[in-house]
């Protein structure tokens, strides 16, 4: 099937203040999913009719790739196995590009919907799809919708008898859909039960009047104004002394993707709300703070912080 190709967004804007150079060098990530995958829509579009909605993640995908080249900043971008299935010379492009390529899994089903075999299965099989198409180890792993919570505990096990170094799915808040309060909020070193250890970098999040308010991006990006956005991740990366991590959907700066029809009112709300507003400050950002991959990030922590171990059995619901 051929993709539709979104009409060429603009990201000029007014002037703004330029910060001084960051010291401190954050995670750029990239979730590479079609807006028909989100799970705000499982009730609507049916996985076997995911084929039949025109594809629009080539063309978003690429005019996140040409901001990116503009501000000379490089990204890991978790794919989604689907679309590397459907377009393996996308995932080769980013890639071209100095980018980091990591795992968003095969179906974008959530986790903790899965059974333990099914998702090692899926696992393994984005794995080995996305090495084969760039000729290199991938060591990252996203789950779909940050699904790792108490009741899939498990796949943390599975993710590093995959082969995984790290992960980057467990956010620290309380969701309808997903988090796990209580959990680390700094990059650390992830087991259960005593065992393997994984490299965890959990979403970021600040805290707020004594709660966790979700900071990392995405929806939030679009939802809260700029500077609660630009507010929250300063504070998070100064309470936390360390980098937060940043992350952004492909059709999020697509204001002219297709409409689901008969999605509930919360659900609308959450996917098309300021669709248009998310480019231009997509720049903004980036004019603001420095970026590079989630595996330069880890790297650079890690060789000047002993990772602290935490063993999610506990979590477990």
């Amino acid at each position: 099937m051929q993709a539709t190709q979104p009409p060429a967004q603009q990201t000029t804007q007014k002037p703004i203040p330029q910060t001084a150079p960051q010291a401190m060098q954050h995670a750029l990530t990239v979730d590479v999913e079609d807006y028909f995958h989100v799970g705000a829509f499982v009730k609507n579009i049916d996985i076997n009719d995911w084929d039949n909605w025109p594809s629009r993640v080539e063309a978003s995908t690429q005019v996140l790739l040409d901001l990116f080249a503009e501000h000379q900043t490089k990204a890991t971008f978790f794919v989604l196995g689907w679309v590397a299935q459907r377009y393996p010379e996308l995932v080769r492009a980013i890639h071209a590009q100095g980018h980091e390529i990591a795992s968003h899994g095969m179906s974008h089903q959530l986790v903790y919907g899965q059974s333990p075999a099914v998702f090692k299965e899926e696992t393994l099989a984005s794995k080995k799809l996305l090495e084969d198409i760039i000729g290199e180890r991938v060591n990252g792993y996203r789950a779909a919708s940050y699904s790792i919570t108490p009741n899939s505990i498990w796949a943390l096990e599975t993710l590093i008898e995959a082969g995984f170094t790290y992960d980057s799915s467990i956010f620290p808040v309380k969701h309808d859909r997903y988090g796990m309060p209580g959990a680390p909020l700094q990059i650390h070193q992830a087991r259960v039960n005593g065992g393997a250890a994984i490299t965890e970098f959990p979403l970021t999040s600040a805290s707020v009047l004594g709660q966790r308010v979700p900071a990392a991006g995405g929806g939030y990006f679009r939802l809260y104004p700029y500077w609660l956005t630009q507010l929250l991740l300063k504070k998070a990366a100064k309470e936390l002394n360390q980098p937060f991590v940043f992350y952004l959907h492909p059709w999020e700066i697509d204001e002219n993707q297709p409409r689901v029809e008969g999605a509930s009112m919360l659900s609308r709300f959450r996917h098309y709300n300021n669709l248009d507003k998310c480019l231009p400050r997509m720049n903004t950002l980036l004019q603001q703070f420095s970026f590079t991959t989630m595996a330069e990030v880890i790297a650079q922590y890690a060789s000047q912080n002993t990772l602290e171990a935490c063993d999610y059995a506990q979590f477990r619901g």
